[in-house]
């Protein structure tokens, strides 16, 4: 049996026209998504892969590793909204240096974000149980959905885990410095 049959990526849309959003239905999708590998798992909304929107809940775990994409052809916007735990989305240029980073949480001034398709990004969960809700444009097949940049290590691959290690540490010490710099302007102690 295949990883892809045995771990899937998603769970198929309840039927009936109207569906209760439930705390047991996303609840079964967080547990589902500590047990899979990818440590990821979606729960979808629409009824079929043509459907002219698609809604989602997405269960994450930290080190789950989302390639970083866009979705240009054909052109998709994406809406992303944090419903619980916390989450980095990153946006990239062209050439995949970091163009900036955001970060998603419940309760707070900034809860999710609304993604042109032109623009690569990714996001990360930094808390365990992270749930997101995600609306984005359909219909959707595989081959074209997301546009992966050629800088971008592919998930599954030995590459992808140094990669957001790597990613995590750069912006880590970004945000360091950018605290350093903010402590020496107002003439702080630095750090011992």
């Amino acid at each position: 049996m295949s990883e892809e049959k045995s771990h899937p990526t998603a769970l198929e849309a309840p039927s009936g026209d109207v569906v209760s959003l439930t705390l047991s239905l996303v609840g079964k999708l967080l547990a589902r998504s500590r047990q899979n590998p990818r440590k990821r798992m979606l729960q979808k909304l629409h009824k079929s892969l043509d459907a002219p929107a698609h809604r989602m809940f997405n269960a994450m775990q930290p080190g789950t590793y989302i390639m970083p994409h866009r979705h240009l052809e054909p052109a998709k916007d994406e809406t992303i909204l944090v419903m619980a735990g916390s989450m980095l989305f990153i946006q990239f240029t062209d050439d995949g240096e970091v163009a900036d980073q955001i970060l998603l949480q419940p309760g707070t001034e900034t809860f999710g974000v609304d993604v042109a398709p032109h623009v690569y990004h990714t996001f990360v969960p930094l808390k365990p149980d992270t749930l997101v809700f995600e609306c984005k444009t359909g219909p959707y097949a595989e081959e074209s959905d997301k546009n992966v940049p050629d800088w971008a290590p592919r998930e599954g691959t030995p590459e992808a885990e140094e990669y957001l290690l790597g990613l995590l540490k750069k912006l880590a010490a970004k945000a360091n410095a950018e605290a350093e710099a903010v402590k020496a302007e107002r003439g702080d102690e630095p750090d011992q």
